[in-house]
């Protein structure tokens, strides 16, 4: 029998992960290669890396995608907007914001919606994309669903569990309550703790369209064993020209 889903259908869901402040220039460098070689739908990388991820992505389908706000969200708008600038320039064609957690808590929708609509507008001006990250292992579901709501309002393109580096990632809950309260043209993005094809294969079915992953090699090797395709051979570690 058929399969439902193609290898693409997968391994497009997947914002391959090279965040941990610990990976060295060779280690982002294999990452990207890695992530070019299985086809993802994009690398989501440091910041300052933006460029040269970018530049080893060049010609290819992989997306290169990186944070805004990162980890806290903390950060001034007028800050997040020159990030956001900064990505852009530098090859960019999806950021992934941080909330302000403080002003949500406080429930300063104002703030909260100006500090969104600040990216958005933003990229959406230069025809890149926005994945808004709400960080929910602090939020109360009221929060989850106005920010739902806001980034509905405000025409983001994904709304975003949370960052991995938070106290949890991820939940089958959560991910069904961010389809229900977004309105359609607004995707959902699960990152953190999924790190198998199975629960890859689960979120699917809830309606999200995108994964956060670091173990992008392990979840997809199994896809393709179970869709009867050849393994695949990741090339040596391109010379670095440094960051």
């Amino acid at each position: 029998m058929a399969s439902e889903f193609t290898y693409l259908d997968i391994s497009k869901m997947i914002d391959h992960a090279l965040l941990a402040p610990t990976l060295t220039t060779s280690d982002l460098e294999a990452g990207v290669a890695l992530a070019r070689a299985y086809d993802v739908a994009s690398v989501c990388i440091m910041p300052y890396a933006v460029k040269r991820c970018a530049e080893l992505l060049s010609g290819s389908t992989v997306k290169t995608s990186t944070t805004i706000g990162f980890p806290h969200g903390g950060n001034m708008t007028s800050t997040k907007r020159t990030e956001a600038e900064q990505a852009i320039a530098d090859g960019c064609e999806e950021l992934d914001m941080v909330v302000n957690i403080s002003k949500v808590l406080s429930e300063d929708w104002d703030y909260v919606r100006q500090d969104i609509a600040a990216v958005i507008e933003l990229a959406h001006a230069e025809q890149q994309k926005v994945k808004v990250i709400f960080e929910n292992c602090f939020l109360q579901e009221e929060h989850k669903i106005r920010l739902c709501e806001i980034c509905g309002e405000l025409s983001a393109d994904w709304v975003k569990t949370s960052t991995g580096f938070g106290t949890s990632g991820a939940t089958i809950e959560d991910l069904v309550l961010m389809r229900k309260y977004s309105p359609n043209h607004v995707e959902v993005k699960a990152a953190g703790g999924i790190r198998d094809y199975a629960t890859m294969l689960k979120v699917r079915e809830i309606g999200v369209s995108r994964v956060g992953a670091s173990q992008t090699k392990m979840m997809l090797d199994e896809c393709r064993s179970k869709l009867g395709l050849p393994a695949i051979a990741v090339q040596d570690r391109p010379t670095s020209s440094g960051y």
